[in-house]
């Protein structure tokens, strides 16, 4: 508890010294441009077995909306509609990224929430500008991350200027393929998209729930239209004062954080994987994996860098810890690559969509705030950080690193002080890898009378509709009434993690499938 008022303290001494980067300018928070009155949806039928009542349509919107005449763009949309007699209006869902697809994401939330409060809203997800079917729906380079890629640590000249050629080159290319699109597509832009949504289905004010990225996406709009917000639910929430850069950065601590978290979890079940007891030792073999498959890749396609694309994952969600155990033992004492190629190609593996999540990812972090244009800086902080956290810091630094080279010019962060708003509710997990703990303690400063709802020893990003009965409650009542928990030293209130997973049998993946749902639709890396 102590830490986390310390951390709230610090939040609250950024506000009043108002060094939160300001709004860029043209974008003012007071009188955005009002979008054109947009065109109601026709909805259709596009139920699944799953989600029989899943509704699809359509929405035309301005490609820049200063110009709401000029070109317009196609958002896809769907929709789980009300059923109760209580209706509280449209429930617009986001999964994160940039360049995550919404539209699956609706039906999930209806079907995870109580039957009584999603029967109150119509919950609506949307594939974002540029994203799934939305068109244009950008891919900058197919095939960007097929297998084998270059080493992701630089430990020679030659390796780095491999990484560095694939980063100018995807740059390069988004701007050749989508240079009229690129300019439009940034966190500003998607949010006045979501307030046309709420136009065209006739809603005075919009109720949102956003994970990972869509938390900014939230916060965002809630600073550029305070008196339009209803409730606003933000889990696993990125620190705007470190949008992008520092932000991933920091996230390359935390995940080692929880990359050595799971190399005592092994540990603790060498009877299961016989890699040791020693947390330290297991390590150390899982190093020497990653050595071995740099000179000699699993399959012809699981060398070092897709092996660290296949165990980050595991900072997501603790429940795919069984699975990479599982086949980081075979690997090891086996001399089986068969499981580390299956466990590639079910967590890592990049398919058409993932190209285009991650053009749209590069489009938006990119263009959201300035990056550093001297690649010298680039290597010099990340080599520091790499001496404190050697698990992705390199991986994420050329996942990055387009930005260092993109066509379109930044814009910049937003302050999100907001004093405008109807109680939020914010849900974070105190071990968050993905959006560590201190980005809900500020915007939890930031929103003022905001709640604040801890997952204490929380290891998981994206935490409510997940099996934490706790977390959920607060969120249900939440959505029913407008009520949240209101407490004393910095946070409303604690929920306990949910246990550690054990190792793989029919009995755990039940309990943990609800989990696996969800962050199999929030994805990685955002």
């Amino acid at each position: 508890m102590n830490k986390r008022a310390a951390v709230l303290c610090a939040a609250a001494a950024v506000v009043v010294a108002g060094t939160v980067t300001a709004l860029p300018a043209g974008a003012s928070p007071s009188h955005p441009a009002e979008p054109a009155r947009a065109a109601k949806p026709s909805w259709k039928s596009c139920g699944t077995t799953a989600q029989p009542r899943l509704q699809c349509a359509s929405l035309k919107v301005p490609l820049d909306h200063a110009q709401p005449s000029g070109k317009q763009i196609t958002l896809a949309l769907s929709r789980v509609p009300h059923t109760a007699k209580t209706y509280q209006g449209p429930l617009l869902v986001n999964p994160g990224g940039p360049g995550g697809r919404g539209l699956s994401l609706a039906g999930f939330v209806a079907s995870a929430l109580p039957k009584a409060v999603s029967a109150q809203y119509d919950v609506i997800g949307f594939d974002p500008r540029g994203v799934g079917k939305s068109t244009p729906a950008l891919d900058c380079g197919p095939g960007h991350f097929a297998p084998l890629r270059p080493d992701s640590v630089p430990s020679t000249e030659a390796i780095e200027q491999a990484n560095l050629k694939r980063a100018r080159s995807f740059a390069a290319s988004c701007g050749k393929k989508y240079a009229s699109v690129l300019p439009y597509v940034d966190t500003l832009s998607a949010v006045r998209d979501m307030d046309a949504i709420r136009d065209a289905v006739g809603a005075q004010k919009l109720n949102y729930f956003g994970y990972s990225y869509g938390t900014y996406l939230g916060a965002v709009y809630a600073k550029l239209y305070p008196q339009r917000v209803r409730r606003l639910v933000l889990d696993s929430i990125v620190d705007p004062t470190g949008v992008w850069y520092e932000d991933n950065l920091t996230q390359d601590l935390a995940f080692n954080d929880r990359h050595r978290a799971l190399m005592a979890w092994i540990a603790k079940y060498d009877k299961t994987y016989g890699l040791g007891t020693d947390p330290d030792k297991v390590e150390t073999k899982w190093y020497a994996m990653r050595a071995a498959l740099a000179k000699k890749p699993a399959g012809g396609k699981v060398g070092a860098s897709e092996l660290e694309d296949t165990f980050m994952p595991g900072g997501y969600f603790n429940g795919y810890w069984p699975h990479l155990a599982e086949a980081f033992a075979a690997y090891v004492n086996g001399k089986d690559d068969d499981p580390l190629v299956e466990a590639y190609e079910n967590f890592a593996a990049v398919d058409a969509a993932g190209d285009n999540g991650y053009s749209v990812y590069t489009a938006v972090q990119c263009r959201d705030a300035s990056w550093p244009r001297d690649w010298d800086e680039w290597r010099t902080d990340n080599w520091a950080v790499y001496a404190k956290a050697p698990f992705m810091t390199w991986n994420n630094a050329w996942y990055n690193a387009p930005c260092a080279f993109w066509p379109a010019e930044p814009l910049g962060p937003v302050n999100l002080a907001n004093g405008d708003l109807p109680p939020v509710l914010l849900f974070q997990a105190t071990n968050d890898a993905a959006t560590p703990y201190e980005g809900g303690a500020m915007v939890h400063a930031l929103l003022r009378g905001s709640s604040l709802v801890v997952e204490e020893g929380g290891q998981n990003h994206g935490i409510t509709l997940s099996g934490n009965t706790c977390l959920d409650k607060h969120l249900a009542t939440y959505l029913t009434d407008g009520a949240v928990p209101r407490g004393t030293g910095g946070v409303d209130a604690v929920c306990k993690a949910q246990p550690d997973p054990k190792p793989l049998s029919a009995k755990v993946a039940s309990s943990t499938a609800r989990g696996a749902t969800l962050h199999g639709l929030l994805g990685f890396r955002g």
